[in-house]
């Protein structure tokens, strides 16, 4: 089995969380294959680099976006050139430099292998909240936290 995939999938992930956090629309977009779907913490629903693109760029231009703070979990090989990442991530709040629990979330990645590059297919944010469960919201926001002291 290929090793490196594991270092592939997850550089193309940082790849995408460094775009978000350099607020980079294009630099997000053209990692996702020609169809590939991103699906927002808010639920919407893009499909394409253009789409994406075109969601992104007033999101960046009109909203002071938080950086990401992001662990990977997992990373699997689905086939031989299917590939999926599960991270966990949070938001630095700028009025305090520390994670804001209220925008924890899963983020999932399945990437596709063509032509020798792996493209995201998929990208997914979903709220972490646990309702009902907030010891689970707070040990996910230590775990995050802790990468803030690195």
């Amino acid at each position: 089995m290929n090793v490196s995939f594991h270092i592939e999938i997850q550089n193309l992930y940082q790849k995408l969380i460094d775009a978000w956090n350099n607020r980079d629309a294009q630099g997000m977009a053209v990692l996702f294959e020609e169809q590939g779907v991103q699906i927002g913490f808010d639920g919407s629903k893009v499909i394409g680099q253009e789409e994406i693109l075109s969601h992104l760029t007033p999101i960046f231009e009109g909203h002071p976006t938080a950086p990401f703070v992001t662990k990977v979990k997992d990373t699997r090989l689905l086939g031989t050139d299917v590939a999926i990442l599960h991270a966990i991530a949070g938001m630095i709040s700028p009025e305090t430099s520390d994670i804001n629990p209220s925008v924890n979330a899963h983020q999932t990645l399945v990437a596709v292998k063509k032509d020798h590059e792996w493209q995201i297919e998929l990208f997914q944010n979903t709220p972490a909240q646990f309702h009902g469960k907030p010891e689970l919201v707070e040990e996910m926001t230590e775990e995050l936290r802790q990468l803030l002291h690195k």
